[in-house]
């Protein structure tokens, strides 16, 4: 997968404690296919949809362990270093995350009205 802009949308996330529902849905709705991430120990399954030649999005079956929701995420050089101008700037950090060898840092931010978005650094 080649690496976007840093600083711009560059994924999106949609958690659901129904995933195949979702997978469903949005499937029949915009005509996007899906497949299992096979690294991930989760049931994550990666978007593909039509034109895009590659994966930008994910659906994130969370087993009913946190709200749903859809959120779109920022690709950005430096994870830890984002979060740090997030808390300066009045927003939080909700959850931050080291990937492993083929995954990115990620975090999950709210902004100061509480809205939320993410974070990623693509592995070197």
């Amino acid at each position: 997968m080649t690496t976007p802009a840093f600083n711009t949308v560059a994924w999106f996330e949609i958690a659901s404690d129904d995933p195949d529902g979702a997978q469903k849905f949005f499937g029949e709705l915009f005509g996007w296919s899906f497949e299992k991430d096979p690294e991930l120990p989760m049931d994550y399954r990666i978007i593909t949809y039509p034109g895009s030649g590659e994966p930008r999005g994910g659906v994130f079956g969370t087993g009913g362990q946190l709200p749903n929701h859809g959120v779109f995420s920022i690709v950005v050089r430096d994870v830890e270093e984002t979060c740090a101008q997030v808390e300066r700037l009045g927003g939080k950090v909700l959850k931050k995350a080291v990937g492993g060898p083929s995954g990115p840092d990620f975090a999950y931010l709210t902004d100061p009205s509480d809205n939320l978005f993410g974070v990623y650094a693509p592995r070197p």
